[in-house]
C-alpha cells in the first residue's frame, strides 16, 4: 500500500518573519515593502531582512495586487505563433523581457480560428492581466476584438488602422533596401530578379504586406543607384514554388539572371535546386539572397545570405513597450531593424553574363562548369 507523501509546506507569512525578527507585523511589513518614511532603526531593518531570507519569505502576489492594483502579468494572444516552427523566438523574447521585469506572461492561441478569439481574450481579462499583446504569425492588417479597446495593448507583427494602440513590426522596407545594397556592393546593377515578389500567389489578390514593403525598399535603393529590377516572378513562398519559378525563368531563353532576391529562405532553397539542374553555380553564375534566416540557411553550400527576421527582438520590444510606464500608449508603428546575415551566396556578377548550361552526358560535370 503506497505511503502518503510529506504534507505540503506551509507558506511563510509576514507574521512568521516578524516573530523571528522580534518586531511587530506592521514593522516587518514596512521594511519588506521598502518603506523609508517610517522611524525604524537600522538594526530592526536588518533583523527583518535576515529573517525573511532565512525563512524563504515571498510576498503574497494576490495581496500585493490588491494593494498595488497590479497583477504583474501580461496576456499574449496570437493566431499560430506558438504552434509553428518559424516564430518561436518571438515567444522566447517576450518571456525573457517579462522575466527581466518580474512579470508573468500568459500565452494563448486561437489556432487560426477567429471564433475562438473573443473567449480567449475574455479569459485573459478575467485574470486581470495588466496589459495584452495581440500578435500575428505574419505581418498583416487585423481587427482586434472590441474587448481590447481602452485597454493597455500592443500589437505585435500586425497593424490595426483606427485602433488606438502601437504596433511592433519588422522593418521590411529597410530590409529590402539592405538587400539591394548588398547586391550593389557586389557589383550587381542589372539582371536582378525578385522571386516571390509581393506574395500575390501566397495571398491573392493583394499579396502580403511584407512582400510589398520588401519590394518597395529593393526598387527604391536600386533606383537611387541608377539601377532597376530586371523583373519580378510572382510565385508562392515554399521551396517547390521557388524551384518552378526559377526553372521557368531560366527556360525563357536569353541571358540567365545574375542575381535572385528570393522572398523566403525556402524559396531560395528551391532556386538553388533549379540553378543546379541548369548547371549554374551559386554565386559564380548567379547570386542568391533571401529573407528569414531559418536554420538551414547556414547549412546550404554555399551558405545563404539572408535578411534575418528579428523574431526575438520583436517579442522583447513588445513587452518593453507595453510595460514602458503609466503613460498612455500612442498609436505609433515601431519598426525593428532586420539585420543582414552575409554568407557565401552573393558574389560579383559573372563576366559577360551567365547562360544556362546544356545538360551533358557526364552528370558529374553538370553544375560544376562555369560558362561566360
Amino acid at each position: 500500500m503506497p505511503t502518503a507523501g510529506p504534507p505540503p509546506r506551509r507558506r511563510v507569512t509576514m507574521s512568521d518573519v516578524a516573530r523571528r525578527a522580534g518586531v511587530s507585523a506592521t514593522t516587518a511589513s514596512f521594511v519588506l515593502a521598502g518603506r523609508t518614511d517610517m522611524r525604524i532603526s537600522e538594526a530592526a531593518r536588518q533583523r527583518v531582512q535576515e529573517a525573511a531570507r532565512a525563512l524563504g519569505y515571498r510576498p503574497n502576489a494576490i495581496a500585493r495586487s490588491l494593494r498595488t492594483r497590479s497583477t504583474r502579468t501580461i496576456g499574449l494572444v496570437s493566431d499560430t505563433i506558438t504552434t509553428t516552427p518559424y516564430a518561436g523566438e518571438v515567444i522566447r523574447g517576450a518571456l525573457e523581457a517579462a522575466r527581466d521585469r518580474e512579470h508573468l506572461l500568459f500565452i494563448t492561441e486561437t489556432g487560426g480560428d477567429p471564433g475562438a478569439e473573443p473567449g480567449l481574450v475574455d479569459a485573459l481579462l478575467d485574470r486581470d492581466v495588466d496589459a495584452v499583446i495581440y500578435a500575428a504569425m505574419y505581418t498583416r492588417t487585423v481587427a482586434p476584438p472590441p474587448q481590447l479597446r481602452g485597454r493597455r495593448v500592443v500589437l505585435l507583427n500586425c497593424l490595426a488602422p483606427g485602433f488606438c494602440a502601437p504596433s511592433v513590426v519588422p522593418d521590411e522596407r529597410g530590409a529590402g533596401r539592405t538587400a539591394a545594397r548588398a547586391l550593389l556592393e557586389a557589383g550587381h546593377r542589372e539582371g536582378v530578379w525578385a522571386v516571390g515578389g509581393r506574395g500575390l500567389a501566397h495571398r491573392p489578390p493583394d499579396g502580403l504586406l511584407a512582400g510589398h514593403d520588401r519590394l518597395r525598399g529593393l526598387t527604391e535603393e536600386l533606383a537611387a543607384a541608377g539601377a532597376a529590377l530586371a523583373g519580378t516572378s510572382e510565385c508562392g513562398w515554399e521551396a517547390d514554388d521557388g524551384r518552378r519559378a526559377v526553372a521557368e525563368l531560366l527556360a525563357r531563353g536569353g541571358p540567365a539572371p545574375r542575381a535572385l532576391v528570393c522572398a523566403t529562405d525556402r524559396t531560395a532553397f528551391g532556386a538553388y535546386q533549379a540553378l543546379a539542374d541548369a548547371g549554374l553555380r551559386v554565386p559564380g553564375d548567379v547570386s542568391v539572397l533571401s529573407f528569414d534566416d531559418q536554420d538551414f540557411a547556414s547549412w546550404l553550400r554555399p551558405g545563404l545570405t539572408t535578411l534575418a527576421l528579428p523574431h526575438h527582438a520583436l517579442g522583447r520590444a513588445a513587452v518593453d513597450l507595453v510595460l514602458g510606464g503609466p503613460r498612455p500608449l500612442a498609436p505609433e508603428v515601431h519598426r525593428v531593424p532586420v539585420p543582414l546575415r552575409a554568407r557565401g551566396s552573393v558574389g560579383p556578377p559573372a563576366a559577360g553574363g551567365g547562360r544556362v548550361h546544356s545538360p551533358g552526358a557526364d552528370g558529374e560535370r553538370q553544375g560544376r562548369e562555369r560558362t561566360t
